[in-house]
């Protein structure tokens, strides 16, 4: 049961069967019904034929009875004793009245006779008593009932009709007329037979497809299972799950494993690169600032004190963009403060000390411009676009807010050497640097703009970078309006 095989098998064959069983049992209660429905039809046809010759005053010996064996008669009066039995017919059962010898007064043989009825005869048309007139049959339908009858020593089941003839002399009488089971039940015992034999080889081939079937449409399952299991085992993600030619869930399942461990195995290179990279950019500071405290604790007096203040900051710097690299990572969600962007931006300048730049605001006067999210990750992108303007500007150095559809845009501008254009989407990635020639301590860690656009991307915004109108870079932040209150 712990196979989806087995169990789409055993599942399979559960619904069948009890599909099966159901159709049998109708099938068996439809064949039943019309053979004794013909059954009914032939009792019928037997008692109404007698009834009818008793209608016309037939002497019992005179009855012609078709085929007695198979229709058994039995005649009683109105008092229900037995008044003529065909012959053969030596017991009967399902009729109302078991005895088949006929009383004395009405033996085989003798004519119903007008004189025996006990009224003058002007009220014995049945008027209001139900029975037929004088000469007819009942035009009624027969009352029906399953009984026995021996015949010639042979006992079976008889399905008997009840017709009821009047005499010209106002004598009612009731013709029994049986029709025998014995086809019906041959018939159903037969087609019994057959589902009960032919069932359970039914069921084995329905589990037997089944099986061969799951299994089958499962192969390339358990083919993408195995690889995945080699992948784990091996721990090389560039190795990818065999994919079929079909285009059924079992495919699109292969693609998408596919496609995730492509994003995995990006994702954990990125994450070597940036433990490398990381590893690399601390190991110089810190091997800076250790040889500056072992020259101190030999030689006090060559302590560099400022370098060793200027390594520690820089140290600082770092650890506090790698823990913020970390939280966005991690999926940290921006806080849903409300911020006025020309007010954040304003602050953010006028704090600014040591700027070898002075820096432009352009805001347009009484304009808002609200965004939500976290006021710090914000002050901190805006801070790291104007650390880099200030690395590569000449003279001028732009920041604009301003309305851009449903947003707002902020845009930092300088006139230096701008950004070529086949790496304007790489200085995002993490520790790159376009001027390799430009000193560590000079150029920064190469993670201030991988920052501001991740955490733009967290805020719902972009960042991007253009040609200035000045002729150097523009890196232009778009966030979407703060959500009416």
């Amino acid at each position: 049961m712990r196979s989806v095989r087995a169990r789409a098998a055993i599942g399979a064959t559960l619904v069948v069967a009890v599909a099966l069983v159901a159709a049998g049992l109708a099938v068996l209660s439809v064949l039943r019904t019309n053979l004794i429905d013909q059954a009914d039809l032939q009792a019928e046809v037997a008692a109404r034929e007698v009834a009818g010759q008793l209608a016309l005053d037939t002497a019992y010996a005179d009855l012609d009875l078709d085929d007695e064996e198979d229709h058994p008669v039995q005649v009683t009066d109105e008092e229900g004793r037995v008044v003529f039995v065909s012959q053969g017919l030596r017991a009967i059962s399902g009729t109302g009245s078991a005895g088949v010898s006929p009383v004395p007064s009405a033996s085989v043989g003798a004519t119903p006779s007008p004189g025996d009825d006990d009224d003058d005869g002007d009220d014995d048309d049945g008027g209001g008593s139900g029975r037929p007139e004088r000469g007819e049959v009942s035009s009624d339908d027969p009352d029906f009932s399953d009984g026995t009858a021996t015949v010639d020593g042979k006992k079976a089941d008889y399905r008997f009709a009840a017709v009821e003839a009047t005499t010209s002399a106002g004598i009612t009488l009731t013709v029994h007329a049986g029709a025998p089971l014995a086809a019906e039940q041959e018939a159903v015992n037969t087609v019994r037979g057959a589902m009960l034999t032919g069932l359970p080889l039914l069921l084995a081939v329905v589990a037997g497809v089944t099986w061969l079937v799951t299994r089958r449409a499962l192969r390339p399952v358990e083919g993408i299972r195995r690889e995945m299991a080699a992948i784990t085992a091996s721990e090389d993600l560039a190795r990818r799950v065999p994919e079929p030619g079909s285009r059924d869930e079992i495919a699109r399942l292969a693609r998408t494993t596919n496609e995730t461990l492509t994003v995995l195995e990006a994702s954990v290179e990125r994450q070597r690169r940036f433990v490398a990279d990381a590893s690399h950019e601390l190991r110089s500071p810190i091997a800076s600032l250790r040889t500056q405290l072992e020259v101190a604790e030999a030689h006090p007096e060559l302590l560099d004190l400022p370098g060793a203040v200027a390594d520690t900051v820089r140290l600082q710097v770092l650890a506090a963009d790698l823990l913020l690299l970390a939280r966005l990572d991690a999926g940290e969600k921006p806080g849903a403060a409300r911020i006025e962007a020309g007010a954040l931006v304003r602050e953010e300048v006028s704090q600014r000390t040591g700027d070898r730049i002075p820096v432009t605001v352009e805001v347009a006067e009484g304009a808002a411009y609200e965004v939500s999210g976290s006021r710090g990750q914000l002050v901190r992108v805006v801070g790291n676009l104007l650390d880099n303007a200030q690395r590569h500007a000449e003279n001028r150095i732009t920041v604009q807010v301003a309305a851009d559809g449903r947003g707002v845009r902020v845009e930092v501008r300088d006139d230096g050497a701008g950004v070529p254009e086949d790496e304007r989407e790489r200085i995002f990635e993490r520790f790159v640097r376009l001027d390799d020639a430009r000193s560590r301590d000079d150029g920064g860690a190469g993670l201030g703009l991988a920052i501001a656009r991740d955490v733009a991307a967290r805020h719902g915004g972009t960042l991007t970078v253009h040609r200035a109108p000045e002729g150097g870079a523009a890196f232009r932040l778009w966030l979407p309006y703060a959500a009416a209150a």
